[in-house]
């Protein structure tokens, strides 16, 4: 193909084996003028690869065209999909969809662009539940794809690789992994993380435990000390100490041990999404106040105790659903999320039911002080002008606690 593109016109081409030794003669026919434009599709590194390894792709191919991966959630691209699936379905020849079903394939795209104002170009995974939901109607002997058979391809979509998963809740539902959803427990809590098993990925509940003492070891990242924590979650942990620094070290010096830990957890974490609860944690040691374990929390937090959002959302709060769901839903539980991450919700049709009926809570909270209080139903407590704190607030507490750690230290060192 480079050499047609060079020269611009198609050769014949002798196709003897090289290898051989036998020459073969024949008629060699005049090239064929070429007059023509390649356009090559395909994924970014593949193309970042054929310009780091050829030095004549840059020179054949010099425009480069980025298609987005999803696409504004406005009537006109509404329409433009419904129009794509009608069509898809005419080329395939399978059964058209109803109105509901075209919704529910919308909402779907919606799902996989993860976010509530985006539709997802990713025409190919679309077609593919097109096609399972035709082969769903067909076999139920029906001339149209309803809304009931595409929830039905999406929910078989998941059972066929949901093992792992199910695995998972069988020992929680069996108290090998040991997740609380009720009651109050000081220095743990519930955090909810990712997991991924190649091209499937769901969220699960994780316990999060923390201890405090004297001494000035600072925050110890009980995965990182062995070799367990990325990168990206040991900065996390980091900055945690600039947070605790700030708050509570202005007058003190910060005389502090907490060793945090994500108990049972031995394949190893990354991502900073859980720096908020393992500071809920450590807030709760040093101020001896428990926590709520009907909740779960995820967010990641900067050294100003601002809350930041998270990837994964949704799987995160589905997740820890369904095991509170298992126990038996009571009203007291929930999720407590960044507030950036309201617009990423694409929940499914059971969650958000129950969460109007009031059986589950999603709270959405910016600070670290909102999601305390949630936790522990106790106030967080501002600085007043003299820079003290309410009596009996979870900083008020925390404070005490790391003055006792600091006159501690002081008398030891004296």
């Amino acid at each position: 193909m480079k050499k047609a593109l060079r020269t611009k016109e198609l050769g014949i081409e002798n196709t003897a084996d090289p290898r051989s030794s036998m020459v073969m003669v024949s008629l060699k026919p005049e090239p064929i003028p070429l007059d023509l434009k390649v356009i090559i599709i395909g994924e970014e590194n593949i193309y970042q690869s054929l310009l780091a390894m050829d030095s004549d792709f840059r020179k054949l191919f010099k425009i480069k065209v980025e298609f987005e991966d999803d696409a504004p959630l406005t009537m006109e691209n509404m329409n433009k999909l419904a129009r794509f699936i009608a069509g898809y379905c005419m080329q395939e020849q399978l059964p058209p969809l109803t109105r509901e079903a075209v919704a529910k394939v919308i909402e779907y795209a919606s799902k996989i662009a993860n976010n509530q104002t985006k539709l997802s170009t990713r025409f190919n995974d679309l077609a593919q539940i097109i096609g399972e939901a035709a082969t769903w109607a067909r076999m139920g002997h029906s001339k149209v794809v309803t809304a009931e058979y595409v929830d039905k391809a999406l929910k078989e979509r998941v059972e066929r690789v949901k093992k792992y998963d199910s695995r998972y809740m069988e020992m929680i539902r069996e108290n090998t992994l040991l997740i609380d959803t009720s009651g109050f427990v000081t220095g743990q809590i519930n955090g909810l993380t990712i997991m991924s098993i190649g091209d499937f990925s769901f969220g699960k509940p994780v316990k999060i435990t923390a201890n405090t003492y004297t001494g000035k070891n600072g925050i110890i990242n009980i995965e990182r000390e062995v070799e367990l924590s990325g990168s990206s979650h040991s900065k996390g942990v980091l900055i945690l100490s600039g947070y605790l620094g700030e708050m509570f070290a202005q007058d003190i010096p910060l005389s502090l041990t907490a060793s945090v830990c994500f108990e049972q957890l031995y394949s190893g974490v990354d991502g900073d999404s859980a720096s908020s609860t393992e500071l809920y944690a450590i807030l709760s040691s040093l101020s001896n106040i428990p926590i709520n374990q009907s909740l779960a929390v995820t967010g990641s937090v900067n050294q100003k105790g601002e809350i930041q959002p998270i990837g994964g959302v949704n799987d995160k709060i589905e997740g820890f659903f369904q095991i509170c769901k298992m126990r038996g839903l009571d009203g007291k539980h929930g999720v407590i999320i960044p507030k950036q991450n309201v617009n990423n919700l694409n929940l499914s049709d059971e969650v958000i039911e129950a969460v109007k009926k009031g059986d589950f809570h999603i709270y959405a909270i910016s600070t670290i002080e909102e999601g305390i209080e949630i936790l522990t139903g106790v106030p967080a407590g501002k600085k007043d002008a003299n820079g003290n704190f309410p009596a009996g607030s979870i900083n008020y507490l925390a404070y005490e606690k790391l003055k006792k750690y600091a006159n501690i230290s002081k008398s030891i060192n004296s």
